[in-house]
């Protein structure tokens, strides 16, 4: 997949790789590779599982799990793994320059333990009609990031083009909708049902996240906005309860329209 910098930075080949570089996208992919190198020692493997998301999350409390999960390297193949750090560098940096640094690790969290949540109260409901070693398999380490990272670009960017296989052209707004179905195949190959659910869980909480306040494009930060007027909505309610049990009532008269908005004018009632 190549991406199309909003930005115009400059690029290399157009796959998003020039520019600057962030550091803490550097840190993280440091962090993914340290995990996914101890795996390959037999004194060392033990590490990534105590930081990675299990049903010990609930049947230990081993409640860390909840937060260090996206930051432990998946086994997989060391080509397969390195081609996945190349994409989630690409998506990943057009997301740290988009939101920022706080707002970056804030969408990671956010993400992260909405997801989680998810994925457990799955686990607790059905756990024991699943298969127990299948459990989370779809949202851990790398696979988890590059989800949301993916997300939030179709989100922010909804009409850049993407370049499916390096071929087929895809508005940036099917993203998600693509997503999800990668999941869905991912679900029928592992019957991972926690992981799937948690997964697509935690794309809609970055979707949310960038619409209401995390704006990768300098929107309005509709997070306060909303904040703003459930203040107003609560102390609409709190007087109109206080004026009925006080026995209060607005007196019409020309310093009223009428219409329950008062004229401005130097009169009081």
């Amino acid at each position: 997949m190549v991406t199309r910098d909003p930005y115009r930075r400059p690029g290399f080949g157009g796959f998003g790789l020039g520019g600057p570089v962030p550091v803490d996208l550097v840190v993280l992919l440091a962090v993914l590779l340290a995990t996914y190198s101890l795996r390959a020692f037999a004194t060392t493997q033990s590490i990534p599982g105590l930081l990675e998301l299990t049903s010990s999350v609930w049947r230990q409390a081993e409640v860390w799990r909840i937060v260090t999960y996206p930051f432990v390297g998946v086994p997989m193949s060391g080509f397969w793994f390195l081609i996945g750090l190349i994409f989630l560098y690409s998506f990943g940096r057009d997301a740290f320059y988009g939101l920022g640094r706080k707002h970056f690790w804030r969408l990671i969290l956010w993400a992260a333990v909405g997801g989680a949540l998810v994925a457990i109260a799955v686990d607790l409901l059905f756990g024991r009609f699943l298969p127990a070693n299948a459990l989370y398999v779809l949202m851990q380490g790398q696979i988890f990031l590059f989800a949301i990272f993916f997300a939030a670009f179709g989100t922010a960017h909804r009409d850049a083009t993407i370049l499916v296989f390096f071929v087929i052209p895809m508005p940036a707004r099917w993203c998600i909708p693509f997503e999800i179905l990668g999941a869905f195949l991912g679900f029928l190959g592992t019957h991972d049902l926690a992981g799937f659910l948690g997964l697509c869980a935690a794309m809609g909480l970055t979707s949310f996240y960038l619409r209401a306040g995390g704006s990768m494009g300098g929107g309005r930060k509709r997070l306060r906005e909303i904040r703003l007027r459930i203040e107003r909505w609560w102390l609409q309610r709190k007087l109109e309860r206080n004026r009925r049990k006080r026995g209060f009532r607005v007196i019409s008269g020309e310093g009223s329209k009428g219409d329950g908005e008062i004229r401005k004018g130097p009169w009081v009632h």
